[in-house]
């Protein structure tokens, strides 16, 4: 019995799918959090987020706390949509504060301060 190790962008929904409701994650904090990939690959695997993966594609911005831009759609339209209806609000300059948004992890189990 052969057992397949999962694809990057397996590892990288996983993760995405962990961000609770209402918080955000940058590109390259899910890059360091999966290991063996890059904050541009997270984005090219949210571009390529299909409905039935049931991925939270839109609680993930860039480091700046920016939606960025999709090419020819308007994905981004769309995103903020997303986000505010779980009541994330973007600032004047359409940023997203990470202080109040951000998705923080807890220390593992045992890890003194």
């Amino acid at each position: 019995m052969s057992t397949k190790t999962p694809s990057v962008y397996e590892r990288i929904y996983v993760t995405v799918r962990e961000i609770p409701y209402g918080k955000v994650a940058s590109y390259g904090q899910i890059a360091r959090m999966v290991g063996g990939c890059t904050a541009r690959m997270v984005g090219y695997a949210m571009a390529s987020v299909t409905p039935e993966k049931e991925v939270p594609w839109h609680r993930v911005i860039n480091s700046q706390g920016r939606i960025s831009p999709r090419a020819r759609t308007s994905g981004e339209l769309l995103q903020k949509e997303l986000l505010e209806e779980e009541g994330i609000q973007l600032d004047a300059e359409e940023r997203i504060d990470f202080g109040t948004y951000g998705w923080e992890l807890a220390p593992p189990v045992g890890r003194n301060s």
